[in-house]
């Protein structure tokens, strides 16, 4: 596999992830501020482990959101500035999705997931996925941010093997109360680089990689910030 770094910072989770020659380098640490001293030294960390330089990469992939609006703008800000000096592509990841592979990582037979994060302001950011045929979980619905009310759980004894995922079922006890039709809730699940890498991986490998300029947070609730994206045009495989 071509080395990949991936950073994660959207919660309190501050993450650094690389795989260089068949093995994975990993920090991960939780902490409720202070991710700006930690990632630039967990990049070098493992950088440093694997013997390796920035300009050796072939792709960062980042946790683009939503999430922490702090957060999520100092993943993209540091992704953007290391990718621009190594004239490295960039691969967005979303941050629901990397908590959902987390959740299949840990309940194996299960076929579907509803990941819902806290978004705070009494909401969750909330997004409905199945394992697709290389167990990456794969949309089926849009992200989105609402209160836990408004959030649609699946059905008891709708046939599919549904769990739940992600700390808003923690911050808002009412999804849980309502979680009748998910056979587990993975409670405590928060996103993390490893898992972003690992998506990130297939990403590049189909070709779906930016430019530098791309690595642009997502916030979904556009009531209070709105990041408009630039008209950017995915680089070719052949760079690689």
């Amino acid at each position: 596999m071509s080395p990949l770094l991936a950073l994660e910072t959207s919660t309190v989770a501050c993450s650094v992830a690389l795989s260089a020659g068949g093995r994975l380098y990993s920090r991960y640490e939780e902490a409720p501020r202070g991710h700006a001293l930690l990632l630039l030294p967990m990049v070098e960390s493992v950088l440093g482990e694997a013997g390796l330089r920035l300009s050796d990469l072939e792709a960062i992939g980042f946790g683009r959101g939503p999430g922490s609006f702090t957060g999520v703008r100092l993943a993209a800000s540091v992704v953007q500035g290391l990718a621009f000096g190594a004239g490295l592509p960039v691969v967005p990841v979303s941050t629901l999705r990397a908590v959902a592979l987390r959740a299949f990582e840990l309940a194996p037979d299960a076929d579907r997931v509803l990941v819902c994060n806290d978004a705070r302001m009494q909401e969750v950011y909330s997004c409905a996925y199945r394992r697709d045929g290389a167990g990456l979980p794969e949309p089926l619905s849009p992200e989105s941010v609402s209160p836990a009310h408004a959030v649609a759980l699946p059905a008891s004894g709708s046939g599919d093997y549904w769990i739940g995922a992600g700390q808003g079922f923690i911050a808002q006890p009412e999804l849980a109360s309502r979680a009748s039709g998910l056979r587990a809730v993975f409670g405590q699940l928060l996103p993390a680089a490893e898992q972003v890498l690992r998506i990130a991986a297939a990403e590049f490998s189909a070709g779906r990689f930016l430019p530098a300029a791309g690595a642009l947070p997502v916030y979904v609730r556009d009531d209070v910030a709105k990041v408009a994206k630039p008209a950017v045009t995915p680089l070719q495989q052949g760079r690689r």
